[in-house]
C-alpha cells in the first residue's frame, strides 16, 4: 500500500514539478517537501490546500482514493478563464470548443483531444 509520501510524489510528478517548485506552491522547503514524500513528517492543511490550486488531486494524495475529475494545470487555467469571460466571450468559446470536439482537427490524436 502506498504512503501519502509516496502519492504525494507521484502527484507532483504528474504535475511536473520539482521538488523544490512543488515545495514552493507549498509555502515549504526544498528539505520539507523531500521529508513529506520520505515519510519523515507530513503535510500541513494549508500546503496541502496550496498544492490543490495547483492541480493535485489531494483526496488521492491523503486517501489514495481518485477525487473525481483531476486537470491538469492548463485545463484549470482554461476553466478559469472561462469563468471570467463575459457572456458573449462564454458563447463563442464554447461554439469553438464545440466545433473542435465534433470535427477531425488536422494533427489531433487521442492524447491531446
Amino acid at each position: 500500500m502506498q504512503t501519502i509520501g509516496e502519492r504525494l510524489r507521484l502527484e507532483r510528478e504528474r504535475l511536473g514539478l520539482s521538488q523544490t517548485a512543488c515545495g514552493e506552491l507549498g509555502g515549504v522547503k526544498k528539505l520539507a517537501q523531500i521529508n513529506y514524500e520520505k515519510g519523515t513528517s507530513f503535510p500541513t492543511a494549508a500546503y496541502l490546500a496550496a498544492v490543490a490550486q495547483a492541480g493535485a488531486d489531494v483526496l488521492y494524495i491523503v486517501t489514495g482514493a481518485r477525487g473525481g475529475i483531476v486537470m491538469t494545470p492548463e485545463e484549470t487555467a482554461l476553466l478559469d478563464n472561462f469563468r471570467h469571460s463575459p457572456p458573449a466571450a462564454r458563447q463563442a468559446l464554447k461554439t469553438t470548443s464545440d466545433l473542435f470536439a465534433k470535427h477531425d482537427c488536422p494533427g489531433a490524436t487521442a492524447e491531446s483531444a
